[in-house]
């Protein structure tokens, strides 16, 4: 066996390593050789504001959820505007990519939840459709 100090995040530690082909030994227990110095605590992050509740959509619509955490770069629809399958509702940037969100189904835009440069998580509403 043999015996080495290993430094981990400031805490030194003293550990026994047996050699491949020495003879067998108990597993080795790594012991801390001073006292571990408590971390200083955290400061609890900010609660974040909660969305803004999108209106119900309303029967035969739908909403359109952001697929992934990121930043509202463009939003290319108001309320009242008629749109159809497949158009380009917003673009979404996530992962220093550009994704363009578009629309599910034809119809009218009911409500817009997203403004340009909003932060958005994973589920959140953007836009609903009537």
């Amino acid at each position: 066996m043999r015996k080495f100090n290993i430094s981990v995040n400031g805490n030194t530690y003293e550990v026994e390593v047996e050699e491949i082909g020495g003879v067998q030994a108990p597993a080795p227990v790594a012991r801390p050789a001073a006292a571990p110095r408590p971390a200083a605590p955290k400061a609890a992050p900010a609660p974040k504001a909660a969305p803004k509740a999108a209106a119900p959509a309303p029967a035969g619509g739908s909403t359109v959820s952001a697929p992934m955490p990121g930043t509202v770069l463009d939003v290319k629809v108001n309320e009242g505007d008629t749109v159809e399958q497949g158009q380009v509702l917003l673009i979404l940037e996530a992962m220093k990519m550009e994704n363009e969100i578009m629309a599910p189904a034809a119809g009218k835009v009911v409500s817009v939840s997203a403004s340009k440069g909003a932060s958005v998580n994973a589920g959140d509403v953007l836009i609903t459709l009537g």
